[in-house]
């Protein structure tokens, strides 16, 4: 009983940290080959198209000039996606309001259920006028796109396209 419970939590691990090597690797501050600056307005990004080389290590800063919550998250199309359930859930639980996030009640919510924690590295979610930074390694050929999975943000197009050449 002990292994399946045990594989019960690790299976959901493992098959995370293989969708995350997918699309490139947390970086190490030593290894940044540049800085890009975004800024996150009211359902857009700017830039809205990133220029990547293969294998560089790049730190985002990132700031949300907007009146509202926005997330940068860099993943694939399908990533967002799957993503987007859980941002859901962090609103019906009053996690994620329109302009801020309560941290505290985050907090409690990821002790029972881990997706609420909203701590990856790939992704900074940000209240109005907060910075967050993202060191990422593009170690990949995939398909990848930055985007706001806020609930309706993504719909709206708050998506920037990353062209690794």
């Amino acid at each position: 009983m002990k292994k399946l419970i045990l594989i019960f939590f690790l299976i959901p691990n493992i098959l995370f940290a293989s969708s995350m090597k997918m699309i490139g690797e947390k970086g190490k501050l030593s290894e940044v080959n540049r800085i890009i600056e975004i800024k996150m307005y009211d359902n857009y990004f700017e830039p809205n198209v990133l220029n990547i080389k293969k294998g560089e290590t790049i730190k985002f800063i990132v700031k949300n000039y907007g009146e509202l919550v926005h997330e940068f998250n860099i993943a694939t199309k399908e990533m967002h996606i799957k993503h987007q359930p859980e941002m859901m859930k962090m609103v019906e639980h009053e996690i994620l309001l329109a302009d801020r996030i309560d941290k505290e009640k985050m907090k409690e919510m990821a002790k029972k259920d881990h997706s609420m924690a909203h701590s990856h590295s790939n992704s900074v979610l940000l209240e109005p006028n907060e910075i967050g930074e993202i060191i990422w390694k593009f170690s990949t050929n995939a398909n990848l796109e930055a985007a706001c999975n806020v609930p309706g943000h993504y719909e709206a197009a708050m998506v920037a396209d990353i062209k690794i050449n």
